[in-house]
């Protein structure tokens, strides 16, 4: 009776650490999915005009994954009006789209060397 006991109460530890291991092991991956995402929004595109009293930029770009957008020509706010400065008309860049509010809003912007 004690040897049965000791069969159930070791099989319900080893079934118990079958569920505690992959949720460690996801948790450990999950800074490296989210650095991966974070990279994963910026898209490439192309300055065609910059609005600086309205505060907008248009640019052509390819395909906008977090936005489920396709690539197109378009124009979105500027997040902060001071990276504006950061480009000119001509420039290939890397930008994060996002659409709080229902704006698009581009709110990281960069050239690229």
């Amino acid at each position: 009776m004690k040897t049965l006991r000791n069969i159930l109460i070791a099989g319900a530890a080893i079934a118990a650490s079958a569920f505690v291991l992959p949720i460690q092991a996801q948790s450990a991956s999950a800074p490296a999915k989210a650095t991966a995402s974070a990279k994963a929004d910026k898209t490439e595109g192309e300055v065609r005009k910059i609005d600086k009293e309205n505060k907008r930029i248009t640019l052509k770009h390819g395909e906008i994954k977090n936005l489920d957008m396709p690539a197109m020509t378009m124009v979105f706010q500027a997040a902060d009006p001071a990276m504006l400065d950061k480009v000119k008309v001509g420039d290939k860049v890397r930008f994060v789209a996002a659409n709080p509010g229902g704006k698009l809003t581009v709110t990281e912007i960069q050239p690229i060397q």
